[in-house]
């Protein structure tokens, strides 16, 4: 079998790509990442969800980016709340973290050198998603570039290949095909700002946009809310 580094926040899209990556027969090794985020809580959703998927391995990478900060997620900024589709849609907003992606995927890119694969898994969309620069298809091209220029794998006439299966699909689109696949998305988290308890607020971006792709998709969402 084929391996594969899959990026796993925990989330929907990361778990879906997870579930699409082990459908296709790849051995996936999955990488979290224990970042200085807000709601770290996220990393145990990981665990539940690469146990119950059935990765290879699951690697949690401790790294601390609240030594930069800059971000609602990694610093003393407030999460926005109940923001209008419109306002969402509308520029970066201050949960972006700045580079993120670029330093998971970095990461990934190391461990797939280590293992031997030439696959790397990102659950990225471009439709619903807060505006983020890193999730967009030239960010990924781009990227993919990088890898094969600056590896010693590549250098050698190995090929690496960023997967974004996802990237042009909504969230009900990505809930739809979860459900087909067999996800326990009750094993998810996608809150920014969640409970003491480990609840979903409810109002940050990231929960309105899941509760939206919900409806969208005719389903009830299974995790616990605050109200």
């Amino acid at each position: 079998m084929k391996s594969a580094v899959v990026l796993l926040s925990g989330g929907i899209d990361s778990t879906t790509t997870l579930a699409i990556a082990l459908a296709d027969g790849y051995d996936a090794y999955a990488l979290s990442f224990d970042y200085g985020q807000r709601h770290q809580i996220e990393t145990q959703a990981a665990r539940r969800v690469a146990q119950s998927l059935g990765a290879k391995k699951h690697r949690v990478a401790k790294i601390d980016l609240r030594v930069f900060g800059g971000s609602a997620l990694t610093g003393e900024i407030d999460v926005p709340k109940q923001r209008s589709k419109t306002e969402i849609a509308d520029g970066i907003p201050v949960t972006y973290v700045p580079a993120r992606n670029t330093i998971f995927l970095a990461y990934a890119l190391a461990w797939a050198e280590v293992i031997q694969a030439a696959d790397i898994f990102l659950g990225v969309n471009a439709i619903d998603y807060s505006g983020y620069p890193d999730c967009r298809p030239e960010f990924i091209e781009a990227f993919q570039t990088l890898a094969n220029i600056g590896t010693k794998a590549g250098v050698e006439g190995g090929r690496f290949q960023i997967h974004t299966p996802l990237i042009k699909f909504s969230k009900a689109e990505i809930i739809r095909q979860a459900f087909e696949l067999g996800v326990d998305l009750s094993l998810t988290h996608s809150c920014y700002d969640p409970s003491p308890e480990g609840f979903a607020c409810g109002e940050c971006d990231s929960c309105l946009l899941r509760l939206k792709g919900f409806r969208e998709a005719g389903m009830k969402d299974p995790i616990r809310y605050v109200k």
